[in-house]
């Protein structure tokens, strides 16, 4: 598939410049839309708990100040519609463009296209479904303005590859724009995360480790000589190798999948999952402890007691994140039932979905998910 070229890299560069510093998320969403000559592109995201939050690319301010203002949220169409048809559960990425979505009819006559569309000229959305956390669910919307035709299925694709890129950068920073850490320094907002964090230079010395990251030191990983070590010599290569890429960061490493480097630990059968983020060097100048860092190593503990995480579930067996946040529950013994109702849809399509992951993993039954997950490790 072709990259979006110069563009694409653009982008990559300014979703990690944002890990760390949750104010560059506007620049980053539109370097986002600027790939594909857009307007502009906004973050939802929303937790379990009910908080919520949006962050807004400059050019999209006017727009969203209306939609929240004026509760045009009550009469989005193309978000109503994709929830009642569960299409976030089919594809990553989804467009009103879609004639299943949305029909030429309706964008003719609905208030939402007639009105508001109108008025910001936004003409076509594209939506990219992210899972930061098991218990944080994002997207990443792209809007597109008149004139211009509807989002192309490579063009989906590269959103979604983008979308990915999201993920590991919000696994920190979504933290971060918590209101509760919001008047707090940086260095001190990274001692409460959940999610151990390592900070690296460029010789890949650990300048930084907050006390999520400290408490697993001595089971899969270590940090000796100033190093991060993890476990045998195939895991330790893996991780050589994407501290290679995120330091270098060449445009070549930025564009490439991002996915997880699973460490087996000597005290528990759940593995570590690593993720690696690179720091360009003119990111947070102020923030002095983050002055020298070139990369950022995210290490995930997933609790026993808890299902799988869906992205780490979707990256291992290569499902879509609808389909991964079905399996993870289901495989943690939940009900499809209870799964369905936890997801806000249907018990059939639920079911559903079920078929389509045994299809595409060679199983047949609920209890052989399960089985899988355990299996690789995954809860």
């Amino acid at each position: 598939m072709k990259i979006a070229g110069d563009a694409f890299v653009t982008a990559v560069e300014a979703i990690y410049d944002a890990a760390p510093d949750p104010s560059q998320w506007p620049r980053a969403l539109q370097a986002i839309a600027d790939c594909f000559g857009d307007m502009g592109a906004i973050l939802i995201w929303r937790r379990d708990d009910g908080g919520f939050g949006t962050v807004v690319s400059p050019t999209l301010v006017e727009a969203q100040r209306d939609y929240e203002e004026n509760q045009w949220y009550l009469r989005d169409l193309p978000t109503q519609r994709s929830m009642e048809k569960a299409l976030w559960l089919r594809s990553d990425a989804i467009t009103d463009s879609d004639g299943a979505h949305i029909s030429n009819e309706e964008m003719a006559t609905h208030p939402f296209y007639t009105d508001f569309s109108v008025r910001h000229r936004i003409r076509w959305r594209a939506a990219i479904g992210v899972s930061p956390d098991p218990h944080i669910s994002a997207a990443i919307a792209i809007q597109r303005g008149h004139g211009k035709q509807p989002y192309t299925r490579e063009e989906l694709e590269i959103a979604t590859r983008l979308g990915h890129h999201v993920e590991k950068s919000l696994r920190l920073s979504i933290r971060l724009l918590d209101a509760e850490l919001a008047n707090l320094g940086l260095g001190e907002a990274l001692t409460r995360l959940g999610i151990g964090v390592f900070a690296l230079d460029s010789l890949r010395r650990v300048v930084f480790a907050n006390p999520a990251g400290e408490r697993l030191l001595g089971d899969g990983i270590a940090v000796a000589n100033e190093r991060l070590l993890v476990g045998d010599a195939a895991e330790r290569g893996a991780l050589e190798d994407a501290l290679d890429r995120m330091i270098r960061a060449e445009p070549a490493d930025l564009a490439r999948e991002p996915k997880p480097i699973l460490i087996r630990r000597q005290k528990s059968a759940r593995p570590l999952a690593v993720y690696v983020l690179p720091v360009s060097a003119e990111t947070m100048p102020a923030a002095q402890f983050l002055t020298h860092t070139r990369a950022i190593v995210l290490v995930i503990d997933t609790r026993a007691d808890e299902p799988a995480d869906p992205a780490v579930v979707r990256d291992v067996l290569g499902l879509t994140l609808g389909e991964a946040r079905v399996a993870a529950l289901v495989g943690a013994g939940i009900p499809p039932r209870e799964a369905a109702e936890k997801l806000g849809i249907a018990e059939e399509t639920t079911r559903t979905v079920l078929k389509r992951v045994f299809a595409k993993t060679g199983i047949s039954r609920q209890s052989e998910l399960a089985a899988l997950l355990t299996k690789m490790v995954l809860r």
